[in-house]
């Protein structure tokens, strides 16, 4: 199942849950995060929504770093042997086809991240690998955007540099029927392939990450975890390609679908 958030003109103006199947709209009762939601009888064509919202604000976002190991390398850091995990602010949290904010006070070196998202479905402490599925209520595209100048060079810590507003799209729907252990994640800058890689390779593959994580902080229910990204981005490659006001961003994950994000340039504080 397929489930999304929108406002369209069926909808109310602070946006009804629905599911998507065969690019149609059916709206639910209520969230699917409550518990059981059943169709209200009202649907539409996707191309109908005339915007896209969170299926829910995430009480806290983690994020996995140089959990692939080709990642790690062009990264030149060393291949990590436990998970690498850094918190991302929740005011970064934005949704499908809403822009990508180069911020003004570090604009010149954004890079880009796709990344396969995990979404909590109850409250998950303390729990094996084996038992981490029932946790999860399902998947969605994610982009750990990122001020690299801001991480490598200034502050040589990852916090600033991962949370300015808008460095944690998601979207377009959480998908529950998604095998997490080899899906294909792509992505995509003004049509051009940067990354194209497998979950299969992840050195923490999800479920063990869901345990891993659980074990050092209790995962609330809506809790995202980016799980690590593919090579290929930005700042590893010769010359350095970061993002630009104009370009379009696509994270395309199989199962799933496509997060699409505008880039624009924040204006300077008056």
């Amino acid at each position: 199942m397929k489930y999304l958030k929108v406002i369209s003109r069926k909808t109310r103006a602070e946006g009804d849950y629905g599911t998507l199947k065969n690019e149609m709209i059916y709206l639910l009762d209520r969230s699917p995060l409550q518990g059981q939601s059943n169709e209200t009888g009202i649907s539409f064509p996707l191309e109908e929504v005339q915007r896209f919202l969170p299926l829910i604000t995430p009480p806290n976002i983690i994020a996995v770093g140089l959990n692939y190991r080709e990642h790690a390398k062009e990264s030149a850091m060393e291949v990590p042997t436990a998970p690498v995990v850094f918190l991302k602010a929740t005011s970064a949290f934005t949704g499908h086809r809403q822009p990508i904010v180069l911020p003004a006070a570090a604009p010149a070196q954004v890079d880009y991240e796709a990344e396969l998202t995990v979404m909590i479905g109850k409250l998950c402490k303390n729990i094996s690998a084996a038992n981490a599925r029932e946790y999860i209520f399902g998947y969605t595209c994610g982009n750990d955007i990122s001020a690299r100048d801001c991480q490598l060079k200034i502050d040589k810590q990852w916090a600033r540099g991962k949370s300015f507003d808008t460095f944690a799209p998601v979207g377009p729907v959480i998908a529950t029927d998604v095998d997490p252990q080899d899906v294909r994640i792509r992505l995509r800058l003004n049509g051009i392939t940067m990354q194209d890689g497998r979950t299969r390779d992840l050195i923490f593959p999800v479920y063990s990450l869901v345990s891993y994580l659980s074990r050092q902080m209790s995962l609330l229910p809506g809790t995202l975890i980016m799980t690590g990204t593919p090579e290929g981005t930005g700042f590893s490659r010769n010359p350095p390609v970061f993002l630009n006001p104009g370009d379009r961003v696509e994270v395309e994950i199989e199962g799933i679908g496509t997060l699409e994000n505008p880039v624009t340039a924040e204006k300077h504080v008056r």
